[in-house]
């Protein structure tokens, strides 16, 4: 414990995974915290999102792992080398949960549910002294000061406190609080943020009513896909998906999901090349398409000699011409590269996470915003993104314990500089 940091009072705007564990850092540490919430109960992103199965990190090698993280590896990086996912799973154990790790590489609680974790977690930190206020929502600070102001049940709310922390989320899923509203009050003040995009989102596609009465909806399993970038790759990712009546959805795209983003803001539009039978090499599919299929309809020789069927089937009619169909050779193509295109992301408040936020210039190492001493950032209201995976999960927390410890730091440091 810092002794000079006994006796303070840090205020964290923001009870989602990088908030709560700012908190935790921070009460360990001797300081007396208080954390506001705009909604009734904190972490409900949280909680959503582990809904069906809590995917708390992944357990592939560190040099892949950094790689989800893009353009911004570098910088992530850094906080997962002293929050990495093997730390997350033994701070889960610490909490009573046990883990395991899932045929996928993901891993998940035991019990799978986010549910048991977050009471085990805040209980640890009521325990700590943590002081929880629900219903208030930030709107920025004191004329000529740093007091923070609230909109609280009973009126307005004004805390002072020696050091603050924002860990207010990106702008996906407003109605759990994650909107964004934060992004011109910190513009007021001169901190740089770039513009918030989604992530981990679904695109636009512009499909035939006949696809759409028929097939929204259904998945497309075990398939693969990819795009060219302006490398002239392909990068490629297999999974599965889903056809919904105006866009094309699900894990295998939001892999994608960025590449796929910032092409279509440069062009104008994406191509999705999908891979319907990725176990089978062209040349073995082309074998089987150039068999005689005597009294066959097309549709019979696709199924039984492809397993091409229902909606990888409609798929294919929806892209294919009619002559197309009829030469193996340009049929086996389509099946291992089918060109889907891709107008626009979905809104960003269907997105399940964001782009954009907080300018890394914008902050130092502790996460402190260059511009306002005293008042730090994390989480996804940072400039940085992942695909879904427990990569988004595993970067918010380690993000919180940087800036927990960046805050402790500076209260030392404050504290060293009014006794000199």
């Amino acid at each position: 414990m810092a002794a000079e940091a006994r006796g303070r009072r840090v205020a964290i705007v923001g009870g989602g995974p990088a908030g709560l564990m700012a908190a935790e850092v921070l009460s360990q540490g001797g300081v007396a915290v208080d954390l506001y919430d705009a909604m009734p109960s904190v972490a409900r992103k949280f909680l959503l999102a582990g809904r069906g199965g809590l995917n708390l990190t992944h357990a592939e090698a560190p040099e892949i792992f950094l790689t989800r993280y893009g353009a911004r590896r570098a910088e992530v990086g850094r906080w997962l080398a002293a929050f990495g996912p093997e730390q997350l799973r033994a701070w889960a154990h610490g909490l009573g949960i046990a883990t395991f790790v899932g045929s996928s590489g993901r891993v998940f609680p035991a019990e799978m549910k986010a549910a048991p974790l977050l009471r085990a977690w805040l209980h640890r930190l009521r325990q700590g002294g943590v002081r929880f206020h629900a219903r208030h929502r930030w709107y920025g600070w004191m004329p000529g000061g740093h007091a923070l102001r609230f909109s609280a049940p009973n009126g307005e709310v004004v805390v002072t406190a020696e050091a603050c922390l924002l860990a207010l989320g990106g702008g996906s899923w407003a109605r759990l609080g994650s909107d964004g509203a934060w992004v011109p009050l910190l513009e007021a003040e001169g901190v740089a943020v770039r513009p918030l995009k989604p992530a981990n989102c679904g695109f636009n596609v512009a499909w035939s009513d006949h696809l759409k009465q028929r097939f929204a909806g259904q998945p497309v399993k075990n398939v693969a896909a990819g795009f060219d970038d302006d490398d002239g790759k392909t990068p490629t990712r297999s999974g599965e998906l889903l056809v919904t009546r105006h866009s094309i959805e699900g894990g295998l795209i939001y892999a994608l999901a960025a590449g796929l983003r910032d092409r279509i803001e440069a062009r104008g539009s994406a191509t999705l090349r999908l891979d319907l039978l990725p176990a089978r090499t062209f040349e073995q599919l082309l074998a089987e398409l150039e068999r005689p299929r005597g009294r066959d309809s097309l549709a019979n020789h696709l199924r039984r000699k492809c397993g091409i069927e229902g909606i990888k089937a409609a798929l294919l009619h929806e892209v294919a011409h009619p002559g197309d169909l009829a030469q193996p050779a340009k049929l086996a193509t389509l099946i291992k590269a089918l060109p889907l295109r891709l107008d626009s992301p979905r809104p960003l408040d269907e997105a399940i996470s964001s782009a954009g936020g907080v300018d890394f210039s914008a902050v130092d190492a502790g996460l402190m915003l260059r511009s306002l001493p005293g008042v730090f950032c994390a989480g996804e209201m940072l400039d940085w993104e992942a695909p879904t995976g427990g990569y988004l999960l595993t970067a918010c927390m380690a993000s919180g314990r940087i800036a927990g410890q960046g805050i402790l730091d500076w209260l030392d440091s404050a504290a060293s500089r009014h006794e000199r």
